[in-house]
């Protein structure tokens, strides 16, 4: 965020409590679809740890848990976050999976680095309406990204990129396609937000976060959002949960390693573990600012850069004004007998 941002945006607000769009269900189920990844960025966690290994026996998420999921996600109108543990298109039945989600009444937001997508695989994402699709580039230029994003090819990325949105405006999906970038030393930050915003519908700067795995200093904004001396909940817990591939629901998306087990979705709904009895000693201590006495908690470094304002939910609403400012702008032209240029 530069200066501007840092006066505007609001990170908390009055009270505190359970998300009123969650009081039932989960706004956002955050699920890892794989444990496997073509990329070897050096700043991921996962790069730098062990945990995909703990996943050799499921490093694909089954057909059968990822519909649990979705038929629950769709009966409640919420969100299917797909991210962690790898790069989700490298899933055999990503695109498959998704048609389904969206089919049975789910939102779906996906996260990639963008290498995997074919042209068929684009359009059918497009047509079954994909909620949103996030690209995570972090670089402007080849140089910067064959540093950040090891294993992958800057060409290929613009490619796919441009390609979606190209494809989402001529089938007039509505599907938000955005770009990421973590603000980290030797990035030039507003340089990468000035080359892809005028490709996507925005582009999100991500705190550098490190899970207690990467290396803080690495960050070029540790300026908290929460401040940690004043112990305000962390919003997490009171709008989304996160799901590994074997169905085992962790608390939040700080716990990759999934060392917290909230249940399993093969045992109980999503819907009993949001409820259940600990989900809400998380939140009655998080409540009670007493969120320190939780090991997992007072262990995390990510905790200062959770917003009750600055959110997914803020995202959301900036790309789809930026999208259907987009659309009346090419039925403006079409109307005007010129030739959309893309």
């Amino acid at each position: 965020m530069n200066g501007k941002d840092k006066k505007i945006a609001n990170h908390t607000q009055p009270t505190y409590g359970i998300r009123p769009e969650a009081r039932e269900f989960p706004m956002m189920c955050v699920i890892a679809l794989v444990y496997v990844c073509n990329a070897r960025c050096p700043n991921c966690p996962y790069t730098q740890s062990s945990i995909r290994s703990n996943y050799m026996d499921r490093p694909f998420m089954g057909d059968e848990t990822f519909k649990i999921i979705a038929d629950q996600c769709g009966k409640n109108h919420a969100w299917v976050r797909i991210s962690g543990g790898g790069e989700p298109m490298l899933h055999p039945k990503a695109v498959e999976l998704m048609e389904y989600a969206k089919r049975v009444g789910a939102k779906i937001g996906l996260i990639t680095n963008g290498s995997k997508f074919t042209e068929e695989s684009s359009k059918r994402l497009l047509e079954v309406q994909v909620d949103m699709i996030e690209f995570s580039v972090d670089a402007a230029d080849p140089k910067t990204y064959s540093k950040l994003r090891k294993g992958l090819h800057w060409g290929q990325l613009l490619k796919n990129v441009r390609r979606m949105v190209q494809l989402r405006d001529k089938l007039k999906s509505q599907t938000k396609i955005i770009a990421s970038g973590v603000n980290q030393i030797d990035v030039e930050i507003d340089e990468v937000a000035k080359f892809w915003e005028p490709i996507v519908d925005h582009f999100q700067k991500r705190k550098y976060l490190t899970w207690g795995i990467t290396d803080p200093s690495k960050s070029a904004d540790p300026e908290p959002y929460l401040p940690p001396e004043k112990l305000i909940p962390c919003p997490f817990i009171f709008e989304r949960l996160n799901i590994d591939s074997r169905g085992k629901v962790m608390v939040c998306g700080f716990d990759i390693a999934a060392k917290t087990d909230m249940g399993n979705i093969h045992q109980k709904s999503i819907k009993e573990i949001w409820h259940g009895e600990e989900f809400n000693y998380y939140r009655q201590m998080h409540l009670e600012h007493r969120g320190q006495e939780i090991d997992l908690c007072k262990n995390c470094p990510d905790w200062k850069y959770r917003s009750w304002q600055h959110n997914y939910w803020k995202i959301v609403h900036h790309a789809e004004k930026k999208r259907k400012e987009k659309v009346d702008q090419l039925d403006l032209n079409d109307m005007e007998g010129c030739i959309s240029s893309f």
